[in-house]
């Protein structure tokens, strides 16, 4: 029995964790937009940093990305 109420919970607890990194996720979005990045290969949540992988911006160039999750500034942008 506990272990069932154990496995419930841990369920619940992952749902909102996705929940919560889907929403986090699709500000980040809007924070590239508003940058000038019009496109991306990838977004991960890494440890507090989110990490964009190929953005490009308004004038074509490549970068890979550093974001720090709480104040949504970039921290690193390295050109590819």
């Amino acid at each position: 029995m506990k272990v069932a109420a154990f496995l419930a919970i841990l369920g619940l607890s992952t749902v909102v964790a996705y929940a919560d990194a889907s929403t986090d996720q699709s500000k980040v979005e809007s924070f590239l937009r508003a940058q000038g990045y019009t496109h991306w290969k990838s977004i991960v949540l890494d440890k507090g940093t989110w990490e964009v992988d190929d953005a490009i911006n308004s004038a074509g160039k490549q970068f890979d990305l550093r974001i720090d999750a709480a104040s949504l500034k970039i921290t690193s942008a390295i050109a590819e």
